[in-house]
């Protein structure tokens, strides 16, 4: 669309701005700005304004304002407040938010890939596993380590954390492990709180088994993620499955 859009489309770009629409409302404006440059032009010009917003939706409407009627509606002086401070908490919720999962895959970019990487060839043999050398060797330069054996499955793991200012470092080095299945590394905090730290896929032949007949197999698993967590924060890890069977546990 181009030229000047109908009155109802120019309020929904400020209602789109402040992000009071519902998910409904808002897929259709977008929809809409797809094809409007006069919307795009509008939403770029009002983009991080809400008090301006708020003060252009002061000024004295027509009529008095109706069921449904949008933000050529004058508002009370507090509900534009109201509105100005919610947009604004949400935004700072989505920062926290990003900030903590920017930290973690900063981490996990630096300290080396996510999972262990496994590719399984026939039955007979060309299966090969290598763990992830980064996180080994990170692994092995934290002394803050802690180790537990789970006497029903036998699965042993060692825990290495590392406080960083968005949270804690967690290396983890697996043990007596067999496939195929996935798996995951569970944060716990004191108040009960639950954060992944990371996951990865177990092949058949397993990791760290010390009877295997393939020497890959031998070699234990190092895999690396972060938590937004402090160390003094966590009660303890969990190795889980992906079907809610818990491997192990190791006390923070």
């Amino acid at each position: 669309m181009q030229g000047t859009p109908a009155p109802n489309e120019h309020e929904t770009v400020g209602a789109y701005a402040l992000g009071i629409l519902d998910d409904a409302e808002a897929t259709a404006f977008e929809a809409h700005l797809a094809t409007c440059e006069w919307c795009a032009q509008q939403l770029d010009e009002l983009a991080g304004m809400e008090p301006m917003l708020a003060a252009l939706a002061d000024l004295p409407g027509s009529g008095a304002p109706a069921v449904g009627e949008s933000l050529s509606a004058k508002p009370s002086p507090r509900l534009v407040e109201k509105l100005v401070d919610e947009v604004a908490e949400r935004r700072a919720q989505k920062r926290r938010r990003g900030f903590y999962m920017v930290a973690a895959a900063a981490a996990l970019i630096i300290g080396g890939p996510l999972t262990a990487v496994a590719v399984s060839g026939s039955d007979g043999g060309g299966s090969t596993a290598a763990a992830a050398s980064p996180a080994k060797s990170a692994f092995e330069s934290m002394p803050d380590k802690v180790t537990a054996t789970d006497p029903t499955t036998n699965v042993t793991a060692t825990v290495a954390v590392e406080k960083k200012d968005w949270g804690t470092n967690a290396v983890l080095e697996l043990n007596n492990v067999t496939g195929p299945q996935k798996c995951s590394l569970i944060a716990v905090g004191r108040n009960g709180e639950r954060e992944t730290v990371t996951s990865w896929s177990v092949p058949n032949w397993g990791y760290g088994v010390p009877n295997a007949k393939m020497e890959e197999a031998k070699n234990p698993l190092y895999v690396r993620g972060g938590a937004a967590l402090e160390p003094n924060q966590i009660d303890h890890f969990e190795v889980m499955t992906f079907d809610g069977k818990r491997l192990v546990e190791v006390p923070a």
